[in-house]
């Protein structure tokens, strides 16, 4: 992995380390992202249509856009957006996923760039995308100013990142970590750190510190009676995910 300075918690990264065999196991410790990703594909997909003039019901709609993944885990976003004809780095700082995700795209008829490394080493070499999908990251690194920084370099003038989420209160306090890792046991004790946590509004004010313009934002709502995710333009108060681009 390039050496350059970065903003990796190595607390955090052993802890997707050792879950990195259940990526692909909807019943495992990603129950959760394997539930939320329809939610989070279609929101992902409109964005991209809207600011790229795609339309999502032809052949290949995302065919010419070059997407990073960064934070890609297995795989679980990385392999729709190459069906959909994106051509797609996924980057992962837990060098135990990214046999995980090759192995799986491979047996899945895909070519997916997967690649150990960081967002601020892919800057650094001058790396440039369409599209960064940040998803469920920026609450697992040391600097989130720094880390969103360097996503806005990794964006080509007029490029969308769309960043996910975990708010800071109560309410998440008891559905993302006493739900989660102790009632639930989807995730191990310990995976999130509610300190960790950033509310919508500072979340908006880290995307503009880092040079970017938020367009908008959703909260990916959690039904436990319908055991369904739906998107919703009010409730932010748990998961949530914004749009930005770089003018």
């Amino acid at each position: 992995m390039n050496s350059a300075t970065n903003t990796v918690d190595d607390a955090e990264i052993a802890k997707f380390e050792a879950m990195a065999a259940e990526w692909w196991d909807p019943k495992g410790k990603f129950a959760p992202l394997h539930m939320m990703n329809p939610v989070r594909l279609d929101y992902i997909t409109a964005q991209i249509a809207a600011e790229y003039g795609r339309d999502l019901t032809g052949e290949a709609p995302l065919a010419g856009l070059r997407i990073l993944d960064i934070g890609c885990g297995g795989g679980l976003l990385s392999e729709p957006m190459a069906r959909l004809g994106a051509r797609v780095v996924g980057a992962d700082a837990a060098e135990r996923n990214i046999p995980v995700a090759q192995v799986h795209a491979e047996h899945s008829g895909l070519e997916i760039d997967y690649r150990h490394t960081t967002a601020e080493a892919m800057a650094e070499a001058g790396e440039q995308f369409d599209v960064v999908l940040n998803m469920e990251v920026v609450e697992h690194v040391a600097d989130p100013l720094a880390y969103l920084t360097a996503c806005r370099q990794l964006l080509k003038p007029g490029g969308l990142m769309i960043c996910s989420t975990i708010n800071r209160n109560a309410k998440s306090f008891a559905m993302a970590i006493v739900g989660a890792e102790y009632v639930m046991r989807w995730l191990p004790k310990g995976t999130h750190d509610w300190q960790k946590f950033i509310t919508p509004e500072e979340l908006c004010k880290l995307i503009e510190g880092a040079g970017l313009d938020p367009v908008d934002r959703k909260g990916f709502v959690f039904n436990p009676i319908a055991w369904s995710w739906r998107v919703s333009d009010r409730d932010l108060s748990v998961n949530y995910v914004t749009a930005s681009v770089k003018r």
